[in-house]
Protein backbone atom coordinates (compact mmCIF):
# COMPACT_ATOMS: atom_id res chain seq x y z
CA UNK A 1 0.00 0.00 0.00
CA UNK A 2 1.21 3.19 -1.28
CA UNK A 3 1.41 6.28 1.19
CA UNK A 4 -0.82 7.95 -0.87
CA UNK A 5 -3.77 4.95 -0.25
CA UNK A 6 -3.06 4.82 3.24
CA UNK A 7 -3.61 8.65 3.72
CA UNK A 8 -6.75 8.34 1.65
CA UNK A 9 -8.01 5.34 3.09
CA UNK A 10 -7.29 7.21 6.65
CA UNK A 11 -9.16 10.59 5.56
CA UNK A 12 -11.94 8.47 4.46
CA UNK A 13 -12.23 6.54 8.17
CA UNK A 14 -11.89 9.47 9.77
CA UNK A 15 -14.73 11.16 8.03
CA UNK A 16 -16.85 8.41 8.33
CA UNK A 17 -16.31 8.82 12.07
CA UNK A 18 -17.41 12.17 11.93
CA UNK A 19 -20.04 11.45 10.37
CA UNK A 20 -21.06 8.74 12.83
CA UNK A 21 -20.58 11.31 15.55
CA UNK A 22 -22.03 14.07 13.86
CA UNK A 23 -25.58 11.48 13.65
CA UNK A 24 -25.59 10.29 17.06
CA UNK A 25 -25.58 13.81 18.24
CA UNK A 26 -27.88 15.41 15.98
CA UNK A 27 -29.71 12.27 14.45
CA UNK A 28 -32.66 12.48 16.44
CA UNK A 29 -32.65 16.34 16.12
CA UNK A 30 -32.87 15.75 12.43
CA UNK A 31 -35.37 13.26 12.22
CA UNK A 32 -37.93 14.68 14.69
CA UNK A 33 -37.79 17.59 12.80
CA UNK A 34 -38.63 15.76 9.74
CA UNK A 35 -41.15 13.86 11.88
CA UNK A 36 -42.81 17.74 12.82
CA UNK A 37 -42.66 18.48 8.96
CA UNK A 38 -44.22 15.53 7.48
CA UNK A 39 -46.77 15.94 10.67
CA UNK A 40 -47.51 19.39 10.13
CA UNK A 41 -48.03 19.34 6.37
CA UNK A 42 -50.49 16.45 6.79
CA UNK A 43 -52.03 18.56 9.81
CA UNK A 44 -52.15 21.01 7.21
CA UNK A 45 -53.63 19.99 4.25
CA UNK A 46 -55.90 18.37 6.20
CA UNK A 47 -57.28 21.56 8.32
CA UNK A 48 -57.62 23.17 4.07
CA UNK A 49 -59.46 19.96 3.04
CA UNK A 50 -61.86 20.26 6.00
CA UNK A 51 -62.05 23.75 5.98
CA UNK A 52 -62.88 23.54 2.04
CA UNK A 53 -65.50 20.74 2.86
CA UNK A 54 -66.89 22.95 5.36
CA UNK A 55 -67.01 25.95 2.94
CA UNK A 56 -68.77 23.76 0.68
CA UNK A 57 -71.42 22.40 2.90
CA UNK A 58 -71.98 26.56 3.77
CA UNK A 59 -72.44 27.22 0.46
CA UNK A 60 -75.30 24.51 -0.43
CA UNK A 61 -77.06 26.29 2.70
CA UNK A 62 -76.88 29.42 1.32
CA UNK A 63 -78.62 28.38 -1.87
CA UNK A 64 -80.79 26.60 -0.03
CA UNK A 65 -82.00 30.01 1.74
CA UNK A 66 -81.77 32.15 -1.40
CA UNK A 67 -84.25 29.23 -3.11
CA UNK A 68 -86.49 29.79 -0.14
CA UNK A 69 -86.45 33.67 -0.23
CA UNK A 70 -87.04 33.54 -4.05
CA UNK A 71 -90.54 31.32 -3.13
CA UNK A 72 -91.50 34.12 -0.62
CA UNK A 73 -90.65 31.39 1.97
CA UNK A 74 -89.55 34.54 4.38
CA UNK A 75 -89.48 33.02 7.86
CA UNK A 76 -87.72 29.63 6.69
CA UNK A 77 -84.92 31.62 4.75
CA UNK A 78 -84.28 34.04 7.30
CA UNK A 79 -83.82 31.62 9.84
CA UNK A 80 -81.85 29.44 7.18
CA UNK A 81 -79.63 32.37 7.52
CA UNK A 82 -79.62 33.28 11.07
CA UNK A 83 -77.95 29.30 11.39
CA UNK A 84 -75.60 30.03 8.68
CA UNK A 85 -74.82 33.20 10.55
CA UNK A 86 -73.47 31.12 13.45
CA UNK A 87 -72.35 27.80 11.97
CA UNK A 88 -71.14 29.07 8.49
CA UNK A 89 -67.41 29.00 7.03
CA UNK A 90 -66.01 31.44 4.82
CA UNK A 91 -67.26 34.29 3.64
CA UNK A 92 -70.61 32.80 4.41
CA UNK A 93 -71.65 33.81 7.56
CA UNK A 94 -71.03 37.86 6.45
CA UNK A 95 -73.06 36.97 3.07
CA UNK A 96 -75.97 35.29 5.15
CA UNK A 97 -76.03 38.43 7.33
CA UNK A 98 -76.85 41.02 4.27
CA UNK A 99 -79.09 38.75 2.82
CA UNK A 100 -81.16 38.80 5.99
CA UNK A 101 -80.93 42.84 6.16
CA UNK A 102 -82.28 42.58 2.63
CA UNK A 103 -85.30 40.44 3.61
CA UNK A 104 -86.03 42.35 6.56
CA UNK A 105 -86.14 45.54 4.32
CA UNK A 106 -88.47 43.38 1.86
CA UNK A 107 -90.16 42.67 5.09
CA UNK A 108 -90.51 46.36 5.53
CA UNK A 109 -88.89 46.12 9.11
CA UNK A 110 -86.18 49.27 7.80
CA UNK A 111 -84.99 49.58 11.69
CA UNK A 112 -84.01 45.88 11.79
CA UNK A 113 -82.37 46.26 8.20
CA UNK A 114 -80.26 48.69 9.10
CA UNK A 115 -79.41 47.02 12.37
CA UNK A 116 -78.07 43.89 10.43
CA UNK A 117 -76.27 46.39 7.75
CA UNK A 118 -75.08 47.97 10.37
CA UNK A 119 -73.61 44.95 11.94
CA UNK A 120 -71.82 43.66 8.90
CA UNK A 121 -70.39 47.42 8.54
CA UNK A 122 -69.02 47.13 12.01
CA UNK A 123 -67.97 43.70 11.36
CA UNK A 124 -63.61 43.79 11.34
CA UNK A 125 -63.27 40.28 9.60
CA UNK A 126 -65.67 41.05 6.68
CA UNK A 127 -64.09 41.95 3.69
CA UNK A 128 -63.65 45.98 3.37
CA UNK A 129 -65.78 45.95 0.67
CA UNK A 130 -68.58 44.11 1.89
CA UNK A 131 -68.50 46.18 4.57
CA UNK A 132 -68.53 49.71 2.51
CA UNK A 133 -71.66 48.12 0.82
CA UNK A 134 -72.86 47.84 4.01
CA UNK A 135 -72.44 50.69 5.39
CA UNK A 136 -74.49 52.21 1.97
CA UNK A 137 -77.49 50.10 2.01
CA UNK A 138 -78.31 51.34 5.80
CA UNK A 139 -77.85 54.74 4.26
CA UNK A 140 -80.00 54.65 1.24
CA UNK A 141 -82.71 53.32 3.57
CA UNK A 142 -82.03 56.25 6.32
CA UNK A 143 -82.69 58.36 3.50
CA UNK A 144 -86.50 57.46 3.97
CA UNK A 145 -86.27 56.63 7.67
CA UNK A 146 -83.42 58.78 9.30
CA UNK A 147 -81.81 62.18 9.14
CA UNK A 148 -79.04 63.46 7.12
CA UNK A 149 -76.24 63.28 9.71
CA UNK A 150 -77.69 59.42 10.13
CA UNK A 151 -77.21 58.97 6.36
CA UNK A 152 -73.53 61.02 6.57
CA UNK A 153 -72.52 58.82 9.77
CA UNK A 154 -72.55 55.37 7.02
CA UNK A 155 -71.63 57.41 3.96
CA UNK A 156 -69.59 60.17 4.10
CA UNK A 157 -66.03 58.51 4.67
CA UNK A 158 -66.74 56.54 1.07
CA UNK A 159 -67.84 60.04 -1.05
CA UNK A 160 -64.06 60.74 -1.16
CA UNK A 161 -62.30 61.30 -4.31
CA UNK A 162 -60.71 58.04 -5.14
CA UNK A 163 -62.94 55.60 -3.42
CA UNK A 164 -64.25 52.95 -5.88
CA UNK A 165 -68.06 53.17 -3.90
CA UNK A 166 -67.75 57.87 -4.31
CA UNK A 167 -70.49 57.56 -6.90
CA UNK A 168 -73.12 55.77 -4.54
CA UNK A 169 -72.25 57.76 -1.60
CA UNK A 170 -72.03 61.31 -3.30
CA UNK A 171 -75.67 60.36 -4.34
CA UNK A 172 -76.86 58.94 -1.16
CA UNK A 173 -75.76 61.67 0.87
CA UNK A 174 -77.03 64.19 -1.82
CA UNK A 175 -80.81 62.58 -2.00
CA UNK A 176 -80.27 62.97 2.07
CA UNK A 177 -79.40 66.74 1.92
CA UNK A 178 -81.89 67.48 -0.55
CA UNK A 179 -84.78 65.66 1.72
CA UNK A 180 -82.93 67.72 4.47
CA UNK A 181 -83.53 71.07 2.97
CA UNK A 182 -79.63 71.75 2.29
CA UNK A 183 -79.82 72.41 -0.92
CA UNK A 184 -76.47 73.83 -1.87
CA UNK A 185 -75.15 70.82 -0.10
CA UNK A 186 -77.29 68.40 -2.69
CA UNK A 187 -76.02 70.74 -5.47
CA UNK A 188 -72.94 70.12 -4.39
CA UNK A 189 -73.03 66.57 -4.37
CA UNK A 190 -74.93 65.39 -7.52
CA UNK A 191 -72.60 67.90 -9.44
CA UNK A 192 -69.74 66.08 -8.26
CA UNK A 193 -71.29 63.12 -9.73
CA UNK A 194 -72.30 64.72 -12.81
CA UNK A 195 -68.70 65.97 -13.47
CA UNK A 196 -67.21 62.56 -12.88
CA UNK A 197 -66.00 61.03 -16.22
CA UNK A 198 -64.78 57.75 -14.35
CA UNK A 199 -68.30 57.06 -12.41
CA UNK A 200 -71.01 54.81 -14.43
CA UNK A 201 -72.91 56.81 -16.70
CA UNK A 202 -76.53 55.74 -15.12
CA UNK A 203 -75.00 57.85 -11.72
CA UNK A 204 -74.11 60.59 -13.67
CA UNK A 205 -77.30 60.75 -15.35
CA UNK A 206 -79.88 60.60 -12.36
CA UNK A 207 -77.23 63.59 -11.28
CA UNK A 208 -77.82 65.72 -14.09
CA UNK A 209 -81.63 64.81 -13.63
CA UNK A 210 -81.34 65.72 -9.68
CA UNK A 211 -79.70 69.16 -10.58
CA UNK A 212 -82.62 69.69 -13.33
CA UNK A 213 -85.21 69.18 -10.84
CA UNK A 214 -83.73 71.30 -8.31
CA UNK A 215 -83.04 74.04 -10.91
CA UNK A 216 -86.77 73.47 -11.89
CA UNK A 217 -87.55 73.47 -8.33
CA UNK A 218 -86.16 77.18 -7.94
CA UNK A 219 -87.53 78.73 -10.94
CA UNK A 220 -90.81 77.95 -10.11
CA UNK A 221 -90.47 78.96 -6.47
CA UNK A 222 -89.21 82.34 -7.46
CA UNK A 223 -92.44 82.73 -10.23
Amino acid sequence: MTDDSFIREVNEELRSEQVRAVWRRFGPVLIGGAVAVVIGTAGYVGYEYWRESKAAVSGDQFLTALDLAGEKKTDEALSALKKLETEGAGSYPVLAQLRTATLLEQKKDMAGAVTAFDAVAADSKAPVALRDVAKLRAAYILVDTGSYEDVAKRAETLSADGNPMRSSAREVLGLAAYKAGRADDARKLFQQNADDAAIPANLRQRANTMLDLMRSSETAAKG
